[in-house]
């Protein structure tokens, strides 16, 4: 008997039991698309985080002081003073991996504009630090060298910033505001990025020249930590091993010291989240792939039922010629055209579903096209597998049997 007409008898009895095939196919349709939008979520949350932690700056780097041991008891790395002003420079002359480099202190305290005031943090900074956090002025200008050189009391505000003391919408370009009690004159605005992945405020800040900050503010000569970014992500590690030797060697370790500095990278964040979401992705998938497992049993359970209804046909079939092999794929394309069916549906389901998560529920969601695929393949292989053994079964019948079969 050849493939066509196999495929038509096939055809007919699933047309004979249009609502049973339909209720087999529920459990595969479900299946797949759940799978393909539980696939969809993770992808989606894996690229937002991406692309969060590429608008901090994924090439970023940050040098740190380290923990010392002084009496048998560990320093706190904040009160370290580990990284000097020739640290900075030395990055900045010597390395081959880096692109930008700037120093860093900070200090917290209240903001005060007129009558209206707001806690928040000062970062002394060089203009590179744009560069590196990937912030961009919206208006006015950013300060220069001359103004790192001569310490001048100039600044640069987040919108946040704008937003708590300018409430009237008066424009902040040229107002003196205070940090504590030095004045300051804003000569410029950042542009709003938002929040980041941890739900820090990125609007949340002012930038001033490094010297203000550290005379005028801080009253310190050394610097709290210094901001890299590499020429590019796949040179990160190349920058950071490149920054390694130059403070080693500035700080007088020897091999057998443990450096007195810490350098972390975005790439340590970007592969622990992405780690997490993958994780959170897998998790996800193969509880929806439960409902698959369940479809598949589905298959088999009314292939089962279909082999027993039709004994006496399959005894017919046989006792006019007939193989075991016939038998043996006719229920088989029953079984694959119940699942394929039924994952088609689903994947159209699965991606509707997904876009309907992101239009409803504001979740970040990307449908790959591999997890469609992937989801096809597992309904079509789970009909072949759950559809093979009642179709061996109808194929080792006997047929006189099966013929006297009540």
């Amino acid at each position: 008997m050849n493939f066509t007409n196999l495929f038509r008898i096939a055809l007919k009895a699933l047309g004979n039991n249009k609502m049973r095939g339909f209720l087999t196919m529920l459990g595969i349709i479900i299946g797949v698309a759940s799978v393909i939008t539980m696939l969809a979520i993770g992808q989606g949350s894996k690229r937002s985080i991406k692309a969060q932690i590429s608008e901090m700056g994924s090439n970023m780097i940050m040098i740190h002081p380290g923990a010392d041991m002084r009496g048998g008891v560990r320093q706190d790395p904040a009160a370290m003073q580990s990284l000097k002003l020739e640290d900075y420079k030395a990055i900045v002359n010597e390395t081959c991996y880096v692109a930008a480099c700037s120093p860093s202190v900070s200090s917290s305290g209240q903001t005060i504009f007129g009558a209206n005031n707001y806690p928040t943090s000062i970062y002394g900074v060089t203009p590179d630090y744009l560069d590196i956090r990937k912030y961009s002025i919206a208006e006015g200008d950013m300060f220069g060298e001359q103004d790192i050189v001569s310490s001048a009391k100039v600044c640069v505000v987040g919108k946040t910033i704008v937003e708590n003391l300018f409430n009237n919408g008066e424009n902040p370009i040229g107002k003196i505001i205070r940090f504590g009690k030095i004045p300051f004159r804003i000569i410029g605005v950042l542009t709003s990025k938002g929040y980041n992945t941890m739900g820090m405020d990125q609007d949340d800040l002012i930038l001033a020249p490094y010297t203000t900050i550290q005379k005028r503010v801080l009253a310190i000569t050394h610097l709290q930590s210094i901001f890299c970014s590499a020429l590019s992500e796949g040179q990160t590690e190349d920058a950071e091993e490149e920054i390694s030797s130059i403070l080693r060697r500035n700080h007088r370790l020897r091999d057998t010291d443990d450096d007195d500095f810490n350098i972390r990278s975005q790439q340590e964040l970007s592969s622990m989240m992405n780690s997490t979401s993958d994780m959170m992705t897998v998790l996800l998938a193969c509880i929806a792939g439960i409902s698959l497992l369940v479809g598949g049993i589905g298959i088999m359970n009314i292939m089962y039922v279909s082999v027993t209804e039709r004994t006496r046909e399959i005894g017919l079939r046989m006792s006019i010629g007939a193989k075991g092999r016939d038998i043996l794929a006719q229920f088989l394309i029953e079984a694959i055209l119940i699942s394929v069916t039924g994952g088609l549906i689903g994947v159209v389901f699965g991606i509707g579903a997904s876009w309907t998560v992101k239009l409803f529920a504001g979740w970040p969601v990307y449908v790959e096209w591999y997890s469609v695929i992937l989801s096809f393949v597992v309904c079509t292989v789970t009909g072949i597998f759950f559809g093979w053994y009642p179709a061996q079964k109808a194929s080792g019948l006997d047929p006189i049997e099966a013929i006297r079969y009540e």
